[in-house]
């Protein structure tokens, strides 16, 4: 696959000169390793010798993640080491030439694993279902068993501020449950700790980053045409209502971060049963101090 072009079938005089686009890409560079830094720092992501297995799929969120974390290592005064690691799910036509190429031409090292998850959803999923939920959990179990065998303690993974609020919404509505991607968590297996360095990102940022960087970017071919409906259906939504108040995706964003249990209906979270006691006890304590 050829690297994506800046610009196509656009008139001339509205195409960047070099200048304009080296700008450009050194703006929206500095913005998103802003963004990581904080998320970094916020949630302590990376800690001093650090292994991180930096999961990269082939697309523009986790080029764009590995780019960065790999120029945020160089700079900091905080040791830790990085391994891209991608999986090769044996999908047909699946090609990581460019890919290699690329890793080589940035000295970084990485690891492209083969393993045939591809048969295994095509045999189990039905016909016209969506296959990204037993892909996803085939592909998780592989990388976790690549990070314990091989000694990584961190595993990276490339979802960005708007695959959060979009699983927020999508859990309500789909699941009947308040829940997203967390910045950072304990893995299944116990073993490791899973990072989102982008949660801070815009995803715009990212694919304009991921234009201007032209990267080589590997097209997942096994849902052939078929979409996750209701995730795009929900980004739409979101989107749609982003036009007429653009501070709705980062609201959104901030009420992950500030959860009030008292304000829901949660029995686990907050002690409706005894409110009438703590009123009769605060009454006590009243009449006692007056």
């Amino acid at each position: 696959m050829q690297p994506i072009r800046w610009i196509e079938n656009v008139p001339s005089s509205n195409v960047m000169t070099a200048e304009q686009s080296q700008k450009k890409y050194e703006k929206l560079e500095k913005k998103l390793l802003h963004y990581m830094g904080k998320a970094i720092s916020d949630y302590q992501m990376i800690q001093k010798n650090d292994r991180i297995l930096v999961c990269v799929s082939g697309g523009k969120d986790s080029f764009t993640m590995l780019s960065l974390l790999e120029k945020m290592r160089k700079r900091t005064k905080i040791p830790f080491e990085i391994l891209a690691f991608t999986l090769d799910q044996a999908q047909p036509g699946w090609d990581d030439s460019k890919l290699r190429a690329f890793l080589d031409d940035k000295k970084i090292p990485f690891e492209i694993l083969r393993k045939d998850t591809y048969s295994i959803v095509k045999e189990k999923v039905p016909e016209g279902a969506t296959y990204c939920s037993l892909c996803s959990r085939l592909r998780r179990g592989n990388i976790y068993q690549y990070a314990q065998t091989n000694g990584f303690n961190k595993v990276a993974l490339g979802h960005h501020r708007d695959d959060l609020i979009t699983s927020l919404l999508m859990s309500i509505m789909y699941n009947g449950e308040i829940r997203s991607m967390p910045p950072k968590l304990l893995a299944d297996n116990q073993r490791q700790i899973i990072i989102r360095p982008l949660c801070y990102s815009q995803e715009k940022d990212i694919a304009q980053y991921a234009i201007l960087s032209k990267f080589p970017i590997i097209p997942c071919n096994l849902c052939g045409s078929q979409e996750n409906l209701a995730r795009k259906k929900v980004k739409k939504l979101i989107e749609s209502l982003a036009q007429d108040n653009p501070k709705i995706p980062s609201n959104m964003l901030h009420a992950l971060q500030q959860v009030k249990p008292s304000q829901l209906m949660d029995k686990k979270l907050w002690d409706f049963k005894h409110l009438e006691e703590r009123i009769t006890d605060e009454r006590r304590q009243g009449s006692e101090t007056s």
